[in-house]
């Protein structure tokens, strides 16, 4: 059980304190709710743009790094479709110079010139080293916009092409500051050996002053429900061909998430799990196979994936997979192999509530989520799933009409 405090200050900025005196030190997760979902078609990217910018310098802090390495901290940030998380930890004792970092960046970026064409030029190395010039690396460029034709999940947080971060002008990058990042559109989490009346008097002290922002009301297209199967090949220069076989999956807060994702460990948690000992130690078809969710706020996909070996066909390859989801539609999964799973499910929770910036990340993603306290009854949430409840999504997922499948052959 995590427990918390929670308050929210005149300007909307929400703050949830976790207090934890086995600890020396303290951590700080802003969590914005901003992600690649809320950019412009013609202009994406600019969320992870922004993970970049906020470390190049607000107006009264030239460099964030240094004053926080003085001080014994350190840092980073994620951005993912549906959000943006930095996060740092500290000494207690210098807690307030995380306060005035992190405030005086809410409150104004630089902004500068230069700042913005260093952080552009890393962010295009990025997309070209990591998308264009790695191995498998375009696969989700490929993939979402095979998956999804409306929703603005169609495009990865690295942005649809280079040329939109390449294009991006200095009042575009203040827009999406201005319009996104605002402490009413931000959850702050303050946890480690602090004290509830102390992160009071900081909050007061550096964010208060900060003005709220006319955050918009987020109004996505919804993708509809797809009715036929999509394929699409590719020939790349790679060691080994593979298969990525996607599905619409329920959203975050859908009832059916927890089953969906149980399902994914079914197949895929282990060398002992179902796709591992039949189609890489029995049948030696892969030499790697995954299947997992993606998470997603609103409708994800549940993704198989895998690398074939030598001589294995695509056609062998996908069979062999189709055999092993059909037998989830057909059997009822054994309750030693579930409660097998959710048994690691619970010790890996535990395990990773042993950190304190584990706890504020998933405390600052509980309370977007609707209720901080999801972060403690969750579990029950996994542990209520039946065998029937995973054989019920099984056969409601796995249709081929709901499926979009990528040929990612060796040259």
């Amino acid at each position: 059980m995590i427990q918390y405090e929670r308050f929210t200050l005149d300007n909307g900025l929400r703050v949830l304190v976790h207090t934890d005196k086995s600890t020396p030190m303290a951590v700080m997760n802003i969590l914005y709710d901003v992600g690649a979902r809320d950019e412009s078609p013609d202009k994406t990217g600019f969320a992870h743009l922004f993970e970049h910018l906020m470390f190049g310098g607000s107006a009264n802090i030239p460099d964030y790094d240094e004053p926080l390495q003085l001080v014994g901290g350190e840092n980073n940030a994620f951005t993912s479709n549906d959000i943006t998380n930095y996060y740092l930890t500290l000494p207690a004792e210098n807690l307030e110079t995380g306060f005035w970092l992190e405030s005086d960046r809410m409150l104004s970026l630089a902004f500068s010139k230069k700042s913005l064409e260093v952080q552009r030029s890393v962010v295009i190395e990025e997309f070209k080293q990591r998308y264009l010039n790695q191995p498998y690396g375009d696969v989700w460029l490929l993939l979402r916009p095979l998956a999804y034709k409306v929703h603005p999940y169609n495009w990865p947080t690295i942005g649809k092409e280079i040329k939109h971060v390449e294009d991006a002008t200095m009042e575009d990058v203040k827009s999406f500051f201005f319009t996104h990042y605002r402490p009413n559109n931000a959850i702050l989490v303050v946890g480690g050996n602090v004290e509830l009346a102390e992160v009071k008097a900081l909050c007061n002290k550096w964010f208060a002053p900060i003005p709220k922002g006319d955050v918009p009301v987020r109004n996505l297209l919804q993708e509809p429900v797809q009715t036929e199967e999509r394929k699409l090949s590719v020939d790349r220069p790679v060691p080994a061909s593979a298969i990525y076989k996607t599905w619409h999956m329920p959203a975050r807060l859908h009832p059916d998430f927890y089953a969906t994702d149980l399902l994914s460990d079914v197949l895929s948690n282990g060398k002992s799990s179902r796709l591992y000992q039949q189609l890489v130690k029995e049948q030696k078809l892969f030499s790697d196979i995954n299947a997992y969710q993606s998470g997603d706020i609103d409708a994800g996909l549940f993704v198989v994936s895998g690398r074939l070996n030598k001589d294995v066909t695509m056609e062998q390859a996908e069979a062999a997979i189709m055999v092993e989801l059909d037998k989830l539609k057909a059997e009822l999964v054994e309750e030693r192999e579930l409660d097998k799973l959710k048994n690691k499910l619970e010790a890996n929770t535990v395990f990773g509530e042993m950190s304190v910036l584990n706890k504020a990340m998933n405390l600052a993603y509980s309370e977007l989520l609707g209720d901080a306290n999801r972060v403690n009854t969750e579990l029950d949430s996994y542990r209520a799933v039946t065998a029937a409840d995973i054989k019920r999504i099984a056969n409601t997922l796995f249709t081929k009409e709901n499926c979009s499948t990528l040929y990612y052959n060796a040259i």
